[in-house]
């Protein structure tokens, strides 16, 4: 295709786009929009004709973006977030008051025990605020993904070693977890108990300081969060290596022991998009989450 002056695409062309990307069908993307199918096709093959590539493969089974589309959805995605933080700031402006949604992502621990205290503070100062907060499992992509995907304005991810602020992004550390060896209370030989695991725990950086340790054999049972660990192990059934946000109101039944020196740690951060750093919900929610860290 040639490409033509992308400066004539509309906000409504934008938001076909991404409900297409969503839906990942013509005929549902419609519904979702109230148009008709026609009406979705057209859009469709004009921001493909003004983008100058094929945004979407057509089948029986609906549309699957291309990775040109994929990428045209995201960026989509991230220009609709702008116009509405235009609205959000102009009123700011006038009637000096914050409104709006603030969409969030954060990994489950993140989730329980570090954003409700700076999600009560924000809500308390900026009333308006609305925090829609969702959890994301912190593992490929994880909860920087969303906010580059255009998903989300704000993520509360694991930053450095195998998990750096994607490129475009920024963001910075707001906790250092260290690592602790949990095991059932009381237990006379902890290490020699089997190890339970999850698949989010941690990055390559603290699986290099595991593979170190001659005394942490390999996960007996792996499951698909920390709750389950920490509900294994006070059960009796084994012991784990676990970040301090996970060990957040541990029950009686387990015991925490430093790992010493050397232990492991893991930073947690948020990450946002250049264009909504500068945003008032988007400031306000670092503001407390740094007030929180404090």
């Amino acid at each position: 295709m040639d490409a033509v002056h992308t400066a004539d695409l509309a906000p409504h062309e934008l938001r076909v786009l991404v409900a297409v990307d969503r839906e990942r069908g013509f005929s549902a993307a419609a519904r979702a929009l109230g148009l008709t199918q026609s009406a979705v096709s057209h859009s469709i093959r004009g921001t493909e004709r003004k983008v100058g590539a094929v945004l979407f493969e057509r089948g029986r089974k609906g549309a699957t973006p291309t990775p040109a589309g994929a990428a045209a959805a995201a960026h989509a995605r991230r220009v609709l977030r702008l116009l509405d933080a235009l609205v959000t700031e102009a009123r700011a402006a006038e009637r000096g008051e914050v409104t709006g949604p603030l969409r969030i992502a954060a990994f489950r621990s993140a989730a329980l025990h570090l954003l409700p205290a700076a999600l009560e503070r924000l809500t308390a100062r900026h009333p308006g605020i609305r925090p829609e907060v969702r959890v994301v499992r912190e593992l490929g992509a994880g909860t920087a993904g969303e906010v580059a995907e255009g998903r989300a304005d704000v993520g509360i991810a694991t930053l450095g070693g195998a998990s750096p602020v994607p490129a475009g992004l920024i963001g910075d550390v707001l906790v250092q977890e260290p690592y602790s060896l949990v095991h059932p209370a009381g237990h006379p030989d902890p290490r020699s108990l089997p190890l339970m695991d999850w698949h989010e725990n941690c990055g390559s950086y603290t699986r290099d300081w595991w593979r170190r340790q001659d005394w942490i054999p390999k996960a007996t049972v792996l499951t698909e969060d920390d709750g389950a660990v920490l509900s294994m192990v006070g059960n009796g059934h084994g012991m784990a290596i676990m970040p301090a946000l996970s060990l957040t109101g541990a029950p009686a039944t387990v015991e925490i022991t430093d790992l010493g020196p050397d232990r492991p740690t893991r930073s947690v951060g948020y990450v946002t998009t250049p264009e909504l750093a500068s945003s008032l919900p988007v400031r306000a929610l670092i503001r407390e989450l740094r007030a929180a860290r404090a």
